[in-house]
């Protein structure tokens, strides 16, 4: 054996023992979420993947590293969400998480009102209780994923956890078949698909997770020159949630910088929110605003529970006026973010993604009412960027 084959050998060796341990520490989390956590879905979530983890950390030494992807997806993401669905649909009421009974009831109400928001006089109407889950901190058209309960009632395949993630398989495999499912692209399917901040996601809640897919379609399509399409996919996101807006604005300035119908972008990623809010507005407007504006910034009827320990939350509640304090933090980084924006604009999508996880991470880190699970977003677009650096940047036409 020549030192050149030992050599190959080596270069191929370290990543899958990187893969390996990276497995296993999610293996690892998977248990210690099983046996310690005090939400039951998650609980139920860890009970079933640690093994899948566990399998993952010894096959990726014996075959292919794409390979291996989609069998911890379907062990760690579609199994336990198929689990939970079916328990769900038989009776169990411990089997998803709150926001999946929220998004079901935007489409409930969808259908029979018009609109996926109870006004603020109907949710004062509803037992203390109950108003938590009278609020939806999302945009319109995350009612369409309760369409499905609302049309033909209660069942596994009806659960809005199934259709999310038919939506997350649907725009990441067309994210990475625009990258060519290179090498390069392999952290980026793992942060989506493996990473136990999107697996438990995606079985337990897994709102999130066709906004981050929609988000990174866009990113790819970006990078291949197609900013029509760009826009309607980040369009669709903004639809969904307004964590897609920071995408929107930092692609808007791609497209301006590299001269790609930025008029065509900003149509289609500012209008379809738009459109899609139009109706929700004409029937109930003040409805939307204490769902989507007032509830997330503190001043509903109920606190929201997104109060993980956070630089933010723990400002706005350990100091005299920390609310006040993490808020003025929060523009400050903001600004700095914008400004370094418009003084050094991207020219790629991959300098596009760095850009919006840093000032995801910042919104993320500083705003008062929080999750750690947000996080899954600057991962991802790190991901990206990471398989996107080294490609040249383009030459404005």
């Amino acid at each position: 054996m020549t030192f050149g084959t030992i050599g190959r050998i080596a270069t191929d060796l370290r990543p899958r023992l990187l893969d390996a341990a990276f497995y296993a520490l999610c293996a690892v989390f998977a248990a210690v979420t099983a046996l310690t956590s005090t939400l039951l879905p998650h609980r139920a979530w860890g009970q079933v993947v640690w093994i899948g983890y566990t399998a993952g950390a010894v096959l990726v030494l014996l075959i292919a590293r794409w390979r291996v992807i989609p069998l911890l997806f379907a062990a760690t993401a579609l199994l336990p969400l198929l689990i939970e669905s079916i328990q769900r649909a038989a009776g169990r009421t411990d089997r998803a998480q709150e926001e999946v009974l929220v998004v079901e009831r935007m489409g409930d109400r969808l259908v029979h009102t018009g609109t996926p928001y109870l006004s603020h006089d109907a949710i004062a109407a509803l037992p203390e209780p109950d108003r938590l889950m009278g609020y939806a901190p999302y945009q319109p058209g995350m009612a369409v994923f309760g369409l499905p309960r609302a049309a033909f009632g209660e069942a596994w395949w009806t659960d809005a956890r199934v259709w999310f993630a038919v939506a997350t398989v649907f725009c990441l495999l067309w994210t990475l078949r625009l990258l060519a499912f290179s090498t390069r692209a392999i952290p980026l399917a793992q942060s989506v698909a493996v990473l136990p901040l999107c697996t438990l996601t995606l079985a337990t809640g897994g709102d999130d997770l066709p906004v981050l897919a929609l988000c990174l379609l866009a990113l790819a399509l970006s990078a291949s020159d197609r900013f029509l399409a760009a826009g309607v996919a980040v369009g669709l996101a903004g639809a969904l949630k307004l964590f897609a807006l920071p995408v929107a604005l930092v692609l808007l300035v791609l497209a301006l910088s590299t001269r790609r119908r930025p008029a065509w972008f900003a149509a289609t990623a500012l209008g379809i929110p738009l459109l899609a809010l139009l109706p929700a507005l004409l029937v109930d407007a003040d409805a939307y605003l204490e769902n989507a504006v007032r509830f997330p910034g503190g001043h509903g009827l109920v606190t929201s529970p997104a109060q993980s320990p956070l630089p933010g939350y723990l400002i706005a509640s350990a100091l005299p006026a920390g609310r006040t304090v993490a808020l003025a933090l929060l523009l400050l980084a903001g600004a700095v973010i914008a400004l370094q924006l418009l003084r050094n604009p991207p020219r790629s999508s991959g300098r596009a993604a760095a850009y919006i996880a840093a000032g995801l991470t910042a919104a993320i880190m500083l705003t008062p009412a929080t999750r750690f699970g947000y996080l899954l977003y600057p991962v991802a677009f790190l991901a990206f960027w990471w398989s996107q650096h080294k490609t040249r940047e383009p030459v404005p036409a």
